[in-house]
């Protein structure tokens, strides 16, 4: 696998960390997650368990190695330092300021180890203003403006399905470990990485910024190309009480669909770009889908080259015959699915363990590795559980 050999000290938890360092393990990286004494990651106790781990922890924190280490106490710390010596990944979450008063900063590690790549990811980074204020993924949903042009029926923000801001962040901090990786190959020096979720929910919204930069002035959502104001990206009800979208804006989806429908007139108001002009196309396109059931939608729509889907619900989304097809969904020998590695190579595939470990499972086996390295502390006998 492409990151065999390649060792993580990772101290992160609940998701943006977890996120990324899962991604390191599946192809092929030794993960060792640290934890605290107790409860460990609070991911352990967020949401529903189907076997000894709950579902949101194993989804993010397979294949990884659980030492519990209580890092007050200074031959716990000490232990952890003589790790990262041996290290070559360092990620942490903790908010600004935490991990420099525990000794674990980056000029410490650095000092001891300077291929280390080390990658902090907080709220707001570690310089500015906000820079000691705790947030989650919807409070930098809602500073960045997402949440202004995430609007329900009421045209007022709704909470995105899913954890966006946590979500790129991890992929923003995996691709600058793997950036900083690749030129340590030359250097032979790691480097620093300030992943703020703030400035990757700004970066993540270029597509919605015409308004604002060129005019100055907020976007009206439901008039913009992909938040309502276009025919062909839109929602559509069928009379089944089921959703479908329409999801191509290019000429030739729109005049297949349009001319397929006997609407050629309409094509016009298409081709002027987005805005209330479309109004009169999603009109016809609400009627016309709302005097079908989903299945025949979709059955129609299959004839034609346009971009569409069914609004489908979270099971069946799982059960969709390209997610099978595709082998999207892996089973353990419990017979828990899990969602497989998106990143797939043809020469060096990933090799996914899907075990999530238990509190402390692999306590014993670090420490006794670090003793044997010759660099545990004095008179350590083993991590507390």
């Amino acid at each position: 696998m492409k990151l065999e050999g390649l060792r993580v000290v990772d101290l992160s938890s609940f998701l943006p960390g977890p996120c990324l360092t899962m991604a390191l393990a599946d192809h092929g990286a030794e993960v060792i997650k640290i934890e605290a004494p107790g409860e460990g990651d609070p991911g352990r106790h967020i949401g529903l368990s189907d076997g000894p781990v709950t579902v949101f922890f194993r989804n993010f924190n397979r294949g990884k190695k659980s030492v519990v280490l209580d890092l007050k106490v200074a031959d716990q710390r000490d232990l952890l330092l003589a790790l990262c010596d041996t290290a070559d990944v360092f990620i942490e979450t903790f908010r600004p300021g935490v991990a420099d008063r525990l000794g674990f900063s980056y000029d410490t590690l650095n000092a001891r180890n300077p291929r280390l790549v080390y990658c902090s990811i907080s709220a707001f980074g570690h310089e500015g203003t906000y820079r000691n204020r705790p947030a989650h993924d919807l409070a930098l949903e809602a500073m960045s403006g997402v949440l202004s042009m995430t609007l329900g029926n009421d045209n007022k923000p709704a909470i995105p399905g899913i954890p966006i801001a946590d979500q790129l962040s991890a992929l923003q901090g995996l691709a600058a470990v793997l950036m900083a990786l690749y030129r340590r190959e030359s250097t032979g020096r790691g480097d620093y990485i300030d992943i703020a979720m703030h400035d990757t929910m700004l970066a993540a919204c270029g597509n919605l910024f015409g308004p604002v930069m060129a005019e100055g002035r907020q976007p009206i959502a439901k008039h913009e190309r992909s938040t309502g104001g276009s025919a062909f990206y839109q929602l559509y009800e069928t009379c089944d009480g089921r959703q479908i979208v329409l999801a191509g804006q290019e000429t030739k989806f729109v005049s297949n669909l349009l001319n397929a429908l006997a609407r050629p007139d309409l094509i016009t108001f298409c081709l002027r770009g987005p805005g209330p002009h479309q109004q009169p196309v999603i009109d016809f396109l609400k009627s016309t889908f709302g005097r079908m059931s989903a299945d025949e939608a979709l059955t129609f729509l299959s004839g034609l080259d346009v971009c569409f889907g069914r609004v489908n619900t979270l099971p069946e989304a799982l059960e969709d015959e390209n997610v099978q097809a595709r082998g999207m969904i892996l089973r353990d020998d419990a017979g828990r699915r899990h969602i497989a590695p998106v990143i797939r190579f043809r020469d060096e595939p990933s090799e996914s363990k899907l075990d999530a470990p238990l509190l402390g499972a692999h306590t014993d086996e670090i420490v006794e590795r670090v003793r044997r390295s010759g660099v545990a502390p004095a008179g350590r006998s083993s991590a507390r559980q």
